[in-house]
């Protein structure tokens, strides 16, 4: 009876925590509000965007359902517990450990349920401090990313790339699409830290690198981040290519720099122009939204008091390849022995982990 007793508890106690960090009351609004505007008779004249709503709407009326179901499956199990009056019963026990592994899996579907978070992702990756190593270590972070991206049944494509001099990738720009795939991936904005004994010198010494990752929401039009075109200057440049046949001879490039903010972006994947330019101003919205949320959470900290820096600099994660073996994400404080395995592109533990510190901070 104490077992499912302490079970029960610990679901009442995780249902009052979601609940005070999401507004079920404001969500059941948006659902009233999508519906009546599908109500609409030129609701379908527009497909896309009708398209956009309906997906929002179904997954929006999910999150509902789910939590309210889950609330009464906790009432049936505490009501029966109280019928059972002091009785261990088996059968009372399990349900309850069934309903908080479902509580567990579930609440990762409101800790995504942010404006852009079913959404794509550009996933930005420089080299920083630490020469060769820096430029390799940010070649295995793509590659870390991109079998996460394969594991989770997403889809990338490489915007922009350059690569080391002797080794390596100075910086890289990956699209990311699926469901969620922002989501997941904002959680791994910031700097990454490796420690190893270094490849690119003669006596394989100890060596520190980091790399700095970015992922900014894919925003396709211009309703959400208004652009003003005259605090934008275009610059095209020829096309770097693999030589021979294969290079690109036109100046199809596209540099897009926003004036107020100083952020540049640039991209040569695309066949013309015009395709790169519309690939820079979808990236350039994303950064702009990303800029937008840092100072909102920036004044949020200030107005509560707390004064920890919030830039997307901060290092976030430690991976250690000696003296010893260890990956540990210096926010939620997860760490694992199993680097490879991390490498591999298994960061659901470390993903989850800080969806759940961000929610509840």
């Amino acid at each position: 009876m104490q077992e499912s007793k302490e079970v029960l508890q610990e679901i009442s106690e995780k249902i009052s925590k979601i609940k005070e960090v999401f507004d079920f009351s404001v969500l059941k609004s948006e659902v009233e509000k999508l519906e009546k505007e599908m109500s609409q008779e030129n609701f379908w004249n527009n497909a896309a965007k009708a398209e956009k709503v309906t997906q929002d709407l179904a997954h929006k009326k999910k999150i509902l359902e789910t939590w309210e179901e889950i609330e009464n499956e906790s009432n049936d199990l505490h009501e029966l517990l109280d019928i059972a009056q002091g009785t261990e019963i088996e059968e009372i026990k399990e349900q309850a450990k069934k309903l908080l592994d479902k509580i567990n899996e579930k609440e990762i579907l409101v800790f995504l349920s942010g404006e852009h978070d079913r959404g794509g992702a550009i996933l930005s990756i420089f080299a920083g401090t630490g020469g060769t190593d820096a430029q390799d270590w940010a070649e295995m972070l793509l590659r870390m990313y991109l079998r996460f991206v394969e594991k989770n049944g997403f889809k990338s494509k490489i915007i922009q790339k350059s690569d080391g001099e002797e080794a390596g990738i100075k910086s890289v720009d990956l699209e990311i699409k699926g469901e969620f795939a922002y989501g997941f991936l904002k959680c791994e904005s910031g700097v990454h830290r490796l420690v190893r004994l270094s490849p690119f010198n003669a006596k394989n010494l100890r060596q520190t690198s980091f790399a700095q990752v970015s992922a900014v929401p894919i925003i396709e039009g211009n309703e959400k981040v208004k652009i003003d075109p005259k605090e934008i200057r275009v610059d095209v440049f020829r096309s770097g290519g693999a030589g021979g046949q294969s290079v690109n001879t036109t100046d199809s490039a596209v540099r897009v720099t926003h004036l107020p903010s100083g952020i540049t972006v640039s991209c040569q994947n695309e066949r013309s122009q015009l395709q790169n330019k519309e690939t820079c101003f979808k990236i350039l919205r994303g950064k702009l939204f990303e800029r937008k949320m840092q100072e909102e959470e920036k004044k949020l900290r200030t107005e509560k008091g707390e004064h920890k820096e919030t830039s997307w600099g901060n290092q976030i994660r430690s991976y250690v390849l000696h003296p010893y073996k260890m990956v540990k994400d210096l926010r939620s404080k997860i760490e694992t022995n199993d680097v490879e395995k991390v490498l591999d592109g298994d960061l659901k533990e470390f993903i989850e982990a800080e969806l759940r510190r961000k929610v509840r901070l």
